[in-house]
Parts: C-alpha cells; structure tokens; sequence
C-alpha cells in the first residue's frame, strides 16, 4: 500500500506541477498557479500520514516505509529547486521568455553547483534521517526497526557519495576545452575567426 501511495504521490507531483506551468504561461493565471503549486506540500503530508498510521496500526516496519520517508526527504530537499528550473524551461517554451542557463560546465562555477547540489542532499537526507528515526522511536522496542536503520545508512551513504563527487569538482576542476571559454572578443584578439 505504501509504495502505491509514493507512486500516486510522485505521478500527483508532475501531474500537479504540468497543471501549474500550463495555468500560469497558457492561461496568464498566476495565481492559481500559485495555489496548485502550494498543494505539492500536501502530497508528501499525506504520505507521511499515512506512513504513521501504518506504523501505528501495527504494521511492520519495512523497507516501504523507509523509501516513504527517503522520497520526502528528497522532495524536500530537492522539490524547489526541480520547480524552479522546469518554471524557467516553460517560460522560455510557452511565454517567450530567455532561454534557461544550464548548470556550469567547467570550473570553480561547476564546484560551486555541486557543492550546493551536496547541501540539498544533506538537507534531503537529514529530513529523511529525522522521519526515520521518529518512525523507530515511534515503534519503540516492540517491532523489529532493522530496515528502517538501514535505510538510515543508506540516507548517509548517499550524503558521503556525494560529497566526494562534490569534493573531486573542487579538487579537480573540469577545464574547458581549448577555445570554448573564449569571449568573441578574445577570439577576434588572437586571430581566430
């Protein structure tokens, strides 16, 4: 039932955001945009919900569980910033608006993008670290918690993954390759045309 609900809750979430984009550039409704777009918080409250009533109502604590608790950390840490760059795309693609700047490629630009892509997974993983750890108090000693304690590590091991890919763009910075960051003036300047 759990990952019925996470499924229903994901499909709710682009059905919900698609709706949004397409009020607020097809329509010009900025404000029920606006209010569609604050029902995405309801998606996750309801989940968690039910979560706990699960738990509650004795279930055992299962890995469904702890992917409930993984899917609203990232949504979390993760859901403003996946808004944000789908609202520039469909502004850009239904309103006529400037194309949308991808994510650096190259550089102190691409480790500064990473290093704060590693604090939203800190900040999904905290979240989900924090749901979880209330589910296990929750259940106190009387259920069996190992998956919800693995989940727990996974939710850390993912922090440390990233970290050290976040980490390896700062130590190694990606180089541009030969012409590709030259302004046209700098190509005009060394003769290259």
């Amino acid at each position: 039932m759990i990952v019925a609900l996470i499924i229903a809750c994901e499909v709710g979430f682009w059905v919900l955001l698609a709706l949004a984009l397409a009020v607020r550039y097809l329509l010009r409704w900025r404000r029920t945009s606006v209010v569609l777009l604050l029902c995405e918080p309801v998606l996750e409250l309801v989940l968690f919900v039910v979560t706990a009533i699960d738990l509650k109502s004795g279930a055992e604590p299962s890995w469904e569980h702890g992917l409930a608790a993984l899917y609203i950390g990232f949504t979390v840490g993760y859901g403003h910033y996946m808004i944000r760059r789908l609202d520039g795309h469909a502004a850009h693609r239904l309103a006529g608006g400037p194309k949308p700047a991808g994510p650096p490629k190259y550089g102190a630009a691409r480790a500064r993008h990473e290093g704060a892509l590693w604090v939203r997974t800190v900040v999904a993983a905290g979240v989900a670290l924090a749901l979880l750890q209330a589910a296990v108090w929750y259940v106190g000693d009387d259920g069996n918690v190992a998956s919800l304690r693995s989940f727990q590590w996974a939710a850390l091991r993912a922090v440390g993954i990233h970290g050290l890919v976040a980490l390896a763009y700062t130590i190694w910075p990606k180089k541009a390759p030969e012409g590709e960051g030259e302004t046209a003036g700098e190509k005009e300047r060394a003769g290259v045309r």
